[in-house]
């Protein structure tokens, strides 16, 4: 099903017309870590805060860290369809788990330019696992947000400058055991995993 626009409504009251944003439901695929690397990413955003207080950034909580795999679209409920046609993809993957080593921070550019880390070496089995996930989703007619490139990363913050450059971390070795279905209502706090599946070891 293709992603829908999604307009605000508008209602009339005693001091005229006002406008009700509809809430966006989102949906995608992602990579949660585990404990022990949360807690090395936590201390790679307090380090970075303490080192560019310029960013002015707003922090992501570290509940919600994860890296993206592949996006589902928007949505203005919760599409049954969508989610039930995202599991069958999901399910027909096989895919091995591996490490993925996070050992810099940069910035996007944007409106807000988001602060992430990134790896010097993308796995080859990451990789892979993009790959694959983008052809199951077309096999089941969710195509039309596949991305030709994949550039992996955890997002740490939202901010109002740039880092000057690539920042070198203390190396976050991460170790991939699973991926998840994400279905985040935006601006409302948790994400709510819909579905998890192994990697194989």
């Amino acid at each position: 099903m293709p992603a829908r626009t999604i307009p605000p409504a508008t209602r009339h009251d005693l001091f005229g017309p006002s406008t009700i944003h509809a809430e966006t439901h989102r949906l995608f695929f992602a990579l949660m870590p585990d404990d022990a690397a949360r807690q090395r990413i936590n201390r790679a955003v307090a380090l970075l805060q303490q080192q560019y207080p310029e960013l002015r950034a707003r922090w992501v909580n570290p509940e919600r860290f994860h890296a993206t795999l592949n996006f589902l679209g928007d949505y203005p409920a919760l599409p049954a369809d969508v989610v039930a046609q995202a599991r069958s993809a999901a399910d027909s993957l096989s895919a091995s788990g591996f490490a993925w080593t996070l050992d810099y921070a940069a910035s996007f550019r944007g409106r807000q330019p988001p602060c992430v880390l990134r790896s010097t070496v993308v796995p080859d089995l990451l990789q892979a696992l993009w790959q694959d996930m983008n052809k199951a989703l077309a096999q089941v007619a969710l195509h039309r947000h596949i991305e030709r490139q994949f550039t992996p990363h955890v997002t740490l913050a939202y901010a109002r400058h740039e880092l000057p450059s690539a920042v070198p971390i203390i190396p976050i070795s991460w170790q991939l055991r699973h991926f998840v279905l994400i279905h985040n209502v935006v601006g409302q706090g948790s994400y709510h995993v819909l579905g998890q599946w192994p990697l194989s070891t």
